[in-house]
């Protein structure tokens, strides 16, 4: 069994469940890779596991080719001579012979590829829970897959499955800390800084993480997965959006490479990709938010804590920013093996494009954050990355974090990942920042700073900052996501 990390809090979810006298019914969905198969296997130890996986979807594959692998795992899971199913119905009703009395998982995997070619998968799907396994009250059924916008269409915001489903679980990367649980079970034996670099490739991918080679520093792993020609990441891309959107993603694709030069607005993004005004467009951007490749950070009104209608959209998955920085504009090279004696910190904007991918990571990590502030997440009023229009009254302004309080108190927070010591310029910058922004009357502003590196002595003795935080830290704590 291959080494299994975290994930406190949703095992803790599906043991609660499995203690009801009722049949359950789970979806699990989260991007490629994340874990989620991984997930409903350790949920499942002492139990009886049947496992179903769909088969990777391509234009020549038919739904009795679906069919067809169902019943090959059907007999191997039951050791039973070869079988051939016509029909979902029968091959569903077919299983239901087969369940005993006794705990049992049963996972569909990749239940989106299984279904997809069959227009009467859901609805027979539906009927086969409905009519037989309510007779199995020891019965848990997880439905996993990637494709999360044909779960969200079919199965949960489907009126077939309303008020069927016991637990719908939203997996995202791993937290830092549990990162670091990770790096440090594996024995690796590189610094923070070292397993950052690796983070801002992998966020946090659980199945990323497990191509790390312990025995090699950071940019030897990073060269070996991301530059060499039988580099596995420098394919993942492909392999992404062919799965996903079954190779019609040309548009998500351009918005992926669009939000990669920075955050910014539905209009703003319409605009840069040349998208025709339409109502197909916000779908579009659903589609990666649902996916979890990019996160709408909602603006809000300091002065009356109400959201505001403009949104601001963010790539937030660390592999795909760096798979378009970094490895597509020299494919053709990596491929050709000409960049096995790359020189990974001298790629140029590598420090900046870190900085980038560290901010998100510790935004997918906002609980710890607060948790370092010692703030009650219950006297959050907003939180988010804040970005300050300029106007004619009012001067342009980004913040990087920006949590506002019930008790009107803002902090603000500047995110820097260097090499590099930081002196008191840091001070000079979020100065200008803080002079540049316009909060109503009657807050304080509590200005912090997140590191990773070294700050000088002269930036401690100043006591500008209402607190300084090393990131480095996070990777140690015990905070649990809640």
């Amino acid at each position: 069994m291959k080494l299994f990390i975290g994930r406190k809090r949703e095992l803790n979810e599906l043991k609660h469940l499995s203690n009801t006298q009722s049949p359950k019914l789970v979806v699990i969905k989260g991007r490629r890779r994340i874990g989620k198969s991984r997930l409903a296997e350790e949920s499942a130890k002492g139990k009886t596991f049947l496992n179903f996986t769909g088969l990777a979807p391509t234009n020549a594959i038919t739904s009795q080719d679906q069919r067809d692998a169902f019943a090959r795992q059907f007999s191997q899971n039951f050791k039973l001579p070869p079988l051939t199913f016509m029909d979902w119905s029968d091959a569903f009703n077919h299983l239901s012979l087969h369940i005993q009395d006794v705990p049992t998982t049963i996972l569909f995997d990749e239940i989106s590829w299984m279904g997809s070619k069959d227009p009467t998968f859901v609805s027979k799907l539906k009927v086969w829970w409905d009519l037989h396994l309510q007779q199995f009250p020891k019965l848990t059924l997880i439905f996993c897959g990637s494709v999360s916008t044909w779960i969200e269409k079919n199965i949960i915001n489907s009126t077939a499955f309303f008020g069927r489903i016991s637990l719908q679980i939203d997996l995202g990367p791993l937290s830092l800390p549990e990162c670091g649980q990770f790096f440090k079970a594996i024995g690796f034996k590189g610094s923070p800084y070292e397993i950052f670099e690796i983070l801002s490739i992998t966020g946090g991918i659980p199945w990323y993480l497990e191509q790390i080679d312990p025995t090699e520093m950071a940019d030897a792993n990073i060269k070996r997965l991301c530059f060499s020609k039988e580099g596995i990441l420098v394919g993942e891309f492909d392999r992404i959006f062919t799965d996903l959107f079954n190779g019609y993603g040309k548009t998500h694709k351009e918005i992926i490479h669009s939000l990669g030069d920075g955050s910014k607005t539905q209009s703003e993004l319409r605009e840069d990709i040349k998208y025709p005004k339409s109502g197909t467009f916000g779908m579009l951007l659903n589609d990666l938010i649902t996916c979890g490749f990019i996160t709408k950070h909602y603006q809000w009104s300091l002065k009356t804590g109400r959201l505001n209608k403009q949104s601001l959209y963010r790539l937030s998955d660390c592999y795909l920013r760096f798979y378009i920085k970094f490895i597509e504009p020299h494919r053709d090279k990596i491929e050709q093996g000409s960049y096995q004696d790359l020189a990974i910190s001298q790629l140029p904007g590598w420090e900046s494009m870190m900085g980038i991918q560290v901010e998100n990571i510790l935004l997918q990590n906002r609980f710890l954050l607060l948790k370092s502030l010692g703030v009650n997440p219950a006297d959050v009023k907003n939180d988010n990355p804040y970005v300050q229009r300029k106007t004619t009254r009012h001067k342009g302004c980004q913040i990087d974090y920006l949590i506002q309080t019930n008790s009107r108190n803002l902090f603000l927070s500047e995110f820097k990942f260097k090499r590099r010591s930081m002196g008191t310029e840091i001070i000079e910058a979020v100065q200008d920042k803080i002079s540049r922004f316009s909060p109503p009357r009657g807050f304080g502003i509590a200005p912090v700073l997140f590191h990773l590196g070294d700050v000088s002595d002269r930036v401690y003795e100043k006591s500008y900052f209402y607190k300084i935080i090393d990131i480095a830290d996070l990777l140690e704590s015990s905070g649990e996501k809640v």
